[in-house]
């Protein structure tokens, strides 16, 4: 006798994965069977192959036109509408709200509060493990979240709005910069890197968090960096590297500094002299409160970390200031985005 059995593309998939990883015999005979009888052997010749009666052909053939896969292989019957249930419970919850929203003092779900949770509302017993593999199945992982702000600047298109004119209608003779200030901590910034499973690779720190600033202002129009160390976050620092970009863009009648609201940025007396003495050349303008995605030189900051600062391992702070300086000359010019300060696109009713 031969077979008329037709395997779909996953069905042959699985039933090959069980001839070559079963565990038990029993279900490495039973897919071997069937792909065979589905290639267009005969029961004779599987028998002589599998060393197995014609009867037993017989049996695992009805059984898998009867169930298919999951019944050749014993697997349990799903319930797909039970089960889709309760994932999206738990979707819902972890999704939606927060463990104290259910009487929990946790800021964060974990499994074992989902398991409690789902008895004392629903009188469903399972495991942390069934819980974590519902979670999975839905696609829900755990991962560091991404902070974000919610706060917004009443005035954010207007201010927007007039950053984008002045780009958009800069004179030859004038030019822009996008500053901020960054942090060079000698205690290192923690990042992934590669190590053997199950061993935690080691980070050594030096036990003291010392700690110097640069002060950057990346230049709109060649992407160059420039850039003024100081050992605190302040006006002064500030006003040395305002002074540093008169220095060092002498041939531009009118410097225009684009930074953030920190407020040594303006609410300072060294600030307010300099604007006094030097404002018809250098003039300050604010982004928009709580948008640092409107500042290029963020990105520089990012890779700065990124490349360098992360699980670094310099003994001192003088020595990480020195790479970091040179890391920033050796990349010469960044690349700017600024397509947030592009024309909107107007559209036109059909």
């Amino acid at each position: 006798m031969s077979s008329s059995i037709v395997l779909q593309p996953d069905e042959r998939k699985s039933l090959l994965h069980s001839y070559r990883h079963a565990a038990d015999p029993a279900l490495h005979l039973r897919a071997h069977l069937i792909l065979l009888l589905a290639d267009g052997y005969t029961w004779a010749a599987i028998a002589d192959l599998c060393y197995c009666s014609t009867r037993t052909i017989a049996r695992w053939q009805g059984r898998f036109q009867q169930g298919r896969v999951p019944a050749l292989l014993g697997l349990a019957a799903r319930r797909p509408g039970l089960l889709h249930g309760w994932i999206a419970v738990l979707v819902g919850w972890v999704t939606q709200c927060t463990p104290r929203a259910f009487g929990f003092l946790r800021s964060r779900w974990c499994c074992e509060v989902v398991v409690l949770l789902l008895w004392r509302i629903h009188q469903v017993d399972v495991s942390r493990e069934t819980v974590r593999r519902w979670l999975h199945r839905a696609n829900i992982v755990w991962r560091r979240p991404r902070p974000v702000l919610a706060r917004r600047d009443p005035n954010y298109a207007a201010k927007v709005a007039s950053l984008r004119s002045l780009l958009l209608h800069l004179p030859e003779e004038e030019t822009v910069v996008f500053q901020d200030e960054v942090d060079i901590n000698l205690n290192p910034k923690i990042g992934c890197m590669w190590m053997f499973k199950g061993q935690q690779a080691k980070v050594v720190t030096p036990g003291d968090n010392k700690k110097c600033y640069l002060a950057g202002s990346l230049h709109w129009r060649t992407g160059v960096l420039i850039t003024t160390e100081g050992a605190k976050r302040d006006g002064a620092l500030f006003v040395r590297h305002l002074h540093e970009l008169r220095r060092r863009l002498r041939r531009y009648r009118v410097i225009h500094v684009i930074c953030d609201n920190a407020k040594f940025h303006y609410d300072c007396w060294a600030v307010w002299e300099f604007c006094h003495r030097y404002g018809e050349r250098v003039q300050l303008h604010f982004l928009p409160k709580y948008a640092p995605e409107l500042n290029p030189i963020e990105r520089v900051w990012w890779r700065l970390h990124e490349q360098i600062t992360r699980n670094h391992q310099c003994r001192s702070l003088e020595e990480l200031v020195d790479v970091t300086l040179a890391w920033l000359t050796d990349r010469k010019r960044f690349k700017i985005d600024t397509s947030a300060y592009d024309e909107p696109q107007m559209t036109t009713a059909a």
